[in-house]
């Protein structure tokens, strides 16, 4: 696979300074890169890197490009850049269209043109999959479901009945859709299930990491938006609605009938509470606690960094203790508030 430096300049949108017939090959972090490989310099402090890096082109800033020599490509955001040229170079292997011998399609399925179906794969009734998706090994896809274009469903998903996705999605290994969201109530001690007849309605372009799960509906769909990003070993309860583009990291949990908004971003191990609203353009940090709803945009945290253990357990302690320190306060307050008074009282 190898571009000329003028293609890659023309798909990235840069300015290409340089020899515009060059050859690349790969792209490549900076301090491996080799000849005929691109890299890319985002921060005015990796500049001096440039010197001792093997590559045969960068893509840098404007202000970076003032201070280098060589075949350069110069954009904005050379991460972005970096990005596309990614996608140019992206070696990862495309199943054939066509349907294995092991593969179970039930009657009445309708499939597109050049859709390609695994290994032992299962398709019940009533599925509809558009042109160009791949469905690899051990897929499992429900009653009623539909699969847009060109979108590749990695192996061992499953996709339960009544489940949409949108075309140019990317569902990763063993990820699970449409499963029953937590609905019970209880009566005398005991569990009484609520059917969850919702389903879920996944928007274009989304990519669903490893292990995600996204629990259906109870009633309504759960909803998930154009161009949103789920991370691994993530949790999406039932009636959950994520606005478009937004991105989530690994390992957060999102409870029941939460709503978040468009292009929000939230990072590892945030927890969520039901029946919150989160507006767009909210940025909540690792680890957060949410709790309450959050109507203005901006950055939100709540987790603490790490210490020795010793400290912890200082703080811990003193932790305890903030309630008892909390009420001596008020008591001192109060005194001194009366003494001020009665200094008041004898002074006229």
């Amino acid at each position: 696979m190898q571009k000329t430096l003028q293609e890659i300049a023309s798909a990235i949108g840069a300015e290409l300074k340089g020899e515009p017939q060059l050859i690349i090959t790969a792209v490549s972090p900076l301090d491996k890169a080799e000849k005929n490989h691109i890299s890319f310099i985002n921060q005015a402090k990796y500049a001096s890197h440039a010197h001792s890096s093997q590559a045969s082109a960068l893509i840098v800033t404007p202000e970076i490009a003032e201070g280098l020599e060589g075949n350069l490509l110069v954009m904005k955001d050379p991460y972005l850049g970096f990005a596309k040229v990614s996608q140019l170079f992206d070696s990862t292997p495309r199943p054939q269209p066509g349907i294995h011998p092991s593969a179970v399609v039930a009657e009445g399925v309708k499939l597109g043109d050049n859709v390609s179906i695994g290994a032992n794969v299962v398709i019940a009734e009533g599925v509809v999959i558009k042109s160009g998706s791949m469905l690899e090994a051990g897929v499992y896809i429900g009653e009623n479901c539909l699969i847009g274009e060109n979108t590749r469903v990695y192996p061992n998903t499953v996709l339960y009945h009544g489940v949409t996705l949108g075309r140019d999605c990317i569902i990763h290994a063993n990820v699970v859709i449409g499963s029953d969201g937590f609905g019970y109530a209880n009566e005398k001690g005991q569990w009484v299930k609520i059917p969850q007849v919702g389903g879920v309605n996944i928007g274009d372009e989304v990519e669903i990491g490893a292990h995600t799960a996204i629990d259906r509906g109870a009633m309504a769909d759960t909803e998930i938006g154009r161009g949103v990003k789920l991370d691994n070993h993530i949790h999406v309860a039932h009636n959950v609605k994520i606005g478009d583009y937004t991105a989530i990291a690994g390992c957060t949990a999102i409870a029941g009938s939460a709503v978040i908004g468009k292009h929000c971003t939230i990072a590892g191990r945030v927890s969520i509470l039901g029946h919150l609203s989160i507006c767009d353009n909210a940025h909540i940090t690792a680890t957060t606690f949410v709790n309450k709803s959050i109507t203005k945009p901006g950055a939100y945290s709540s987790g603490t960094t790490y210490q020795d253990n010793k400290s912890w357990q200082k703080s811990a302690i003193r932790f305890r203790q903030l309630d008892d320190m909390w009420r001596k306060m008020k008591q001192i307050e109060k005194e001194m508030l009366q003494m001020k008074q009665n200094r008041d009282n004898d002074n006229e």
